[in-house]
């Protein structure tokens, strides 16, 4: 018996490490994210992503003699970055009005979303598992924003945009992925979307201030590593071991912006976040025996 449990063991202990890993670059990003925009442009923030990412892709890519960015679908991937483009602006800028732990409710949407999608554009089936997701999730957002409440605004509607997107771009993703490398359909990601936050921010260009430039790599290297931890944490445990884990996010930002920023508790916002994951897990759950 124990010869069997300790691979098991091994793996799920390396999964938790990796999320671990993917839980601080997605925090630093978050931060990073209201540090920057409290001086600059949201555009100028994401042009100092992109560039970020494209310098060390761009590197690791000469080293493989870009073997691995080959592509036959620009057109595809040009569709897809400007749609994750919108989805990063929108998520930025939600960060720079909203209480941090509403944003990441929110945020938990994606799954939610991203079924929705799948079924009107890939056929996937829209069983009753992910109908039950579905509408945990929609109340889930409503107790989050509280329509006639103060978090009802432009900024909720912008994150809310952003989990969309980030639902359009997964999906675009599933269909790519039988011809397009992941280190390709990321790398063109970032080089695409360069230009996009670039030239809007050329209009509205801040120079920076020395204190920012901890922040400006931070948003570069968290985007980079929060999916590159992501990726190996999935290799090392199934999928129901693994999104757990990605709620723990929800309190740590709750903590840090209510220490850092002096946001208060809200519990509409952390009841709204446990239901929205909770109506996630359900579907995970639910879609176990079919898979």
């Amino acid at each position: 018996m124990a010869a069997t449990t300790l691979p098991l063991q091994t793996n799920t202990l390396k999964a938790v490490a990796w999320m671990m890993g993917a839980l601080a670059s997605f925090t630093t990003m978050a931060l990073a994210g209201r540090e920057l925009t409290q001086e600059m442009s949201v555009f100028q923030a994401l042009s100092f992503r992109s560039l970020i990412c494209v310098a060390v892709l761009t590197a690791i890519a000469a080293f493989h003699r870009f073997e691995g960015i080959r592509t036959e679908r620009m057109g595809l991937h040009l569709a897809r970055n400007t749609i994750h483009f919108a989805g990063q602006f929108g998520w930025v800028y939600g960060l720079s009005l909203l209480p941090l732990a509403a944003v990441f409710s929110i945020e938990f949407t994606v799954p939610i979303w991203t079924a929705i999608l799948a079924a009107m554009f890939l056929g996937e089936p829209f069983t009753r598992w992910r109908m039950i997701a579905v509408a945990m999730g929609f109340v889930g957002i409503l107790i989050v924003v509280r329509p006639g409440a103060a978090m009802l605004d432009v900024a909720a509607f912008a994150v809310l945009g952003a989990a969309m997107a980030y639902a359009a771009t997964y999906v675009f993703t599933r269909h790519m992925a039988s011809t397009e490398r992941p280190f390709a359909i990321v790398f063109w990601m970032n080089l695409i979307q360069l230009p996009l936050g670039l030239v809007p921010a050329l209009n509205m260009w801040v120079t920076p201030s020395p204190e920012n430039y901890i922040w400006i790599a931070a948003i570069g290297l968290g985007g980079l590593c929060s999916h590159w931890c992501v990726a190996h944490a999935m290799r090392h445990a199934d999928a129901a071991v693994v999104a757990p884990m990605d709620f723990i996010r929800l309190p740590i930002i709750a903590v840090i912006g209510y220490l850092f920023y002096a946001e208060p508790w809200n519990p509409y916002v952390l009841f709204g976040g446990v239901l929205i994951f909770a109506g996630n897990m359900v579907n995970l759950w639910g879609e176990r025996p079919r898979r």
